[in-house]
């Protein structure tokens, strides 16, 4: 019976139950596309970030995360790389030479990060090979290079062109190389086109005076959340003379900054609920004034302030849990094309590529946001039907009756 009343009692006042109802329609399609564009946002810097150059993980000499000489390369690589071909749930693994240096042409210089690699392997770590707008990859041929485009603009170069590359050999000397421009690529950073040139592995050994020495080994996992075990496994097959970083120990201000997200947006919730809540405690207020001489009569043919007290919370109820779901159906319907085409954010490209995030904007839909979404505003409606339920039990049955 408490069911059917508060239901009929929803509807007794049409136009006020329609205004609570769009107000919570309205904030929770707010909620559900603000929270999805934010975390698709932030999963793809990270992504972005990974798929660029970090990768899942990384296996250096001890230090030289902190220390990028190229004096501190890794010893014994084939031990390291026996290691990493022994642990199971390795997808793909490349080898690196990493150091700073210079790279010049006929109009300008610039200073890089020198990175050689195997263009093969590379390819199935990072997605620079993807990225090339002009010319084309490494093809293992000698004295290839592959250059950002924000680089290749300060340099005035393009696709065949000849640049010089300087840095400090492992000797102390400095070591230099001609190379010719074979592809220029684009990514989602400004930042990282700017530094980052890319030459095949045996030229950047000869270049530095390495012979099979290398700086890195880059890992790509089966799964990403198997990132802690797999670091375990692979620090216990080395010994202390190697270093073994996760992404999150990589990008400790990017990963900082998705945790940060994830506290700052029940700060979120908790505007949308106080700005809700006021209005239902008002129009539950309403309607309970407006009813006062019916709550009298009910009091007065024997039902008590406990039922009368739930039939109010009820009324909220109803209205919370109708408009969450109508709200979140609008919303889902408003995200699943945006997830498909994203948010094209090209009219300010220059700023999303300096923060490490693409033009389009890819909305992502969590679990942990779906529930958050489903739970908090029924709560909110019914916590905010708490007060007026109050006053209406706490009426006399006589006086109530005879209320004007």
């Amino acid at each position: 019976m408490l069911v059917k009343l508060a239901w009929r009692n929803i509807w007794r006042n049409a136009r006020r139950s329609m205004i609570i109802l769009l107000s919570v329609i309205v904030g929770l399609a707010a909620i559900v596309l603000y929270d999805s564009i934010s975390v698709g946002m932030i999963r793809q810097m990270l992504d972005n970030q990974i798929g660029a150059h970090v990768s899942h993980i990384q296996v250096h000499n001890e230090g030289f995360s902190d220390n990028k000489i190229i004096q501190n390369y890794i010893p014994d690589p084939e031990k390291v790389e026996a290691a990493i071909q022994n642990t199971p749930h390795i997808r793909y693994y490349s080898k690196r030479v990493i150091t700073f240096g210079i790279l010049s042409s006929a109009y300008s210089s610039s200073g890089i990060s020198l990175i050689g690699i195997d263009p093969g392997k590379e390819e199935q770590v990072t997605k620079i090979k993807e990225s090339i707008i002009e010319g084309g990859y490494l093809s293992g041929k000698e004295h290839e290079i592959v250059i950002g485009k924000q680089l290749a603009e300060k340099l005035e170069v393009g696709v065949g062109d000849k640049v010089v590359a300087m840095a400090s050999a492992l000797s102390g000397n400095i070591g230099s190389e001609m190379f010719r421009v074979a592809g220029i690529y684009r990514t989602f950073s400004s930042e990282f086109d700017k530094t980052h040139i890319y030459v095949n592995l045996p030229g950047a050994q000869k270049m530095l005076e390495l012979g099979n020495n290398i700086s890195e080994f880059a890992v790509i996992l089966d799964d990403l959340d198997q990132q802690q075990q797999i670091k375990t496994q692979l620090a216990a097959a080395l010994n202390d003379h190697y270093e073994v970083l996760t992404y999150k120990e990589l990008l400790p201000l990017l990963v900082m900054q998705v945790e940060v997200y994830q506290e700052s947006i029940f700060i979120f919730y908790a505007i949308i609920a106080v700005a809700m809540i006021f209005g239902i405690i008002n129009t539950m207020l309403m309607s309970v004034f407006e009813r006062i001489r019916e709550f009298g009569v009910l009091m007065a043919v024997g039902m008590k302030n406990r039922r009368l007290f739930w039939m109010i919370l009820l009324e909220a109820f109803f209205l919370g849990t109708l408009g969450t779901g109508i709200g979140f159906v609008i919303s889902y319907l408003l995200y699943l094309p945006l997830s498909n085409s994203g948010i094209n954010l090209s009219a300010f490209s220059d700023s999303l590529t300096s923060f490490g995030a693409g033009t389009t904007i890819y909305p992502v839909l969590t679990v942990e946001s779906v529930i958050s979404a489903l739970l908090v505003i029924p709560f909110i409606a019914v916590l905010g039907a708490v007060y007026p339920a109050f006053k209406a039990v706490r009426l006399e049955p006589m006086n109530a009756i005879r209320y004007v």
